[in-house]
C-alpha cells in the first residue's frame, strides 16, 4: 500500500506548561483535498506551525511526508522534503522579488527545465507577470497575497501543501478565487490540508474529508456533512470530545 502523502500519528505540541496538541493522528493521501476545522484555540494553527518546525514549540510524534520523517529536521530540509505551507498573513519581503525567490527555487531544483515550465505555466494561469518583478506581497491585496503564494505552491511541486486559514480576512469574490485555484492545483501527487475556521470556502470546493480538531485532538471526520453539521450547530456539541464517538455514523466514512 502506497503510504499517505502525509502521516501524523500521536502527535504532541506544548508551549512551556501549556498542552496544545494532545494526540494527533492523521492521514493525507496524494490527490485529496482535507479540510481540518475547530474553533478558536482548538489547536490548528498550532498543527501547522508544529508540521513547519517552529522552535518555539516541544513537540513528540511523528509526522512523514511522503513516507520519510520530518520530525527533527529544519525547515529547510523539511521543504526539501516536500512540505509547503500557504500562511494566515502573508509576510511582505522587502528587496525580494517573487522572479528571485523563483531564481533561488530553480537552484535548488532537480530539473531545471521542468522547473521553468511550471513558472512560466503558473505566472500565465494566475496573472501573475505584472506582479513577479516585485518585492514578494508588498502592496498586495489580501487576495493578491494569496494568489501570489498559489503561484508559489504551483511552482514549488510540493508533496504536501498546508493552508493555513488562506481565506481569512477576504471577501466573498476572493474566497471563491482561492477555493477555485486549490481544486485546479490538485494533482495525483499532491496531498492538500487546508486549514479553515469558517464554512464558506467549501461551498467553492469539493474537499475528499473534512476533520473537526477539539482541545488539540481530532474527534471527527467524514465528509462534507460534517461542515453541514457544523454549520447547523456549531461545536459546542463537540466541546469536551477526548475522541471520536465510535457510534458516530460518520465515522461510518473512514
Amino acid at each position: 500500500m502506497t503510504a499517505p502523502a502525509l502521516q501524523i500519528r500521536d502527535l504532541h505540541a506544548s508551549v512551556g506548561e501549556l498542552s496544545i496538541l494532545n494526540g494527533v493522528d492523521l492521514d493525507v493521501p496524494a490527490g485529496e483535498v482535507h479540510v481540518l476545522m475547530g474553533p478558536n484555540g482548538s489547536g490548528k494553527s498550532t498543527l501547522c506551525h508544529v508540521l513547519m518546525g517552529k522552535d518555539e514549540y516541544t513537540a513528540t510524534g511523528s509526522a512523514l511526508v511522503n513516507g520519510a520523517e520530518i520530525m527533527g529536521l529544519s525547515v529547510t530540509d523539511r521543504a526539501r522534503a516536500g512540505l509547503f505551507e500557504a500562511f494566515q498573513y502573508p509576510t511582505v519581503i522587502p528587496g525580494v522579488s517573487l522572479d528571485q525567490l523563483t531564481d533561488e527555487m530553480e537552484a535548488a531544483a532537480d530539473d531545471g527545465e521542468a522547473f521553468r515550465a511550471r513558472v512560466e505555466s503558473a505566472s500565465d494561469h494566475l496573472g501573475m507577470d505584472r506582479f513577479r518583478d516585485r518585492p514578494v506581497n508588498d502592496g498586495l491585496s489580501g487576495g493578491e497575497k494569496k494568489r501570489s503564494e498559489m503561484y508559489q505552491l504551483a511552482v514549488a511541486n510540493p508533496r504536501v501543501a498546508v493552508l493555513d486559514e488562506v481565506d481569512s480576512g477576504l471577501d466573498v469574490d476572493a474566497v471563491r478565487e482561492v477555493a477555485e485555484l486549490v481544486e485546479e492545483l490538485r494533482s495525483p501527487d499532491l496531498g492538500v490540508l487546508l486549514i479553515t475556521h469558517y464554512s464558506r470556502i467549501l461551498r467553492y470546493m469539493k474537499p475528499d474529508r473534512i476533520h473537526v480538531m477539539v482541545a488539540g485532538k481530532i474527534v471527527r471526520s467524514g465528509g462534507p456533512e460534517v461542515a453541514d453539521q457544523l454549520e447547523d450547530e456549531g461545536y459546542d456539541t463537540l466541546r469536551g470530545s477526548d475522541q471520536p464517538d465510535q457510534d458516530d455514523p460518520l465515522l461510518d466514512l473512514l
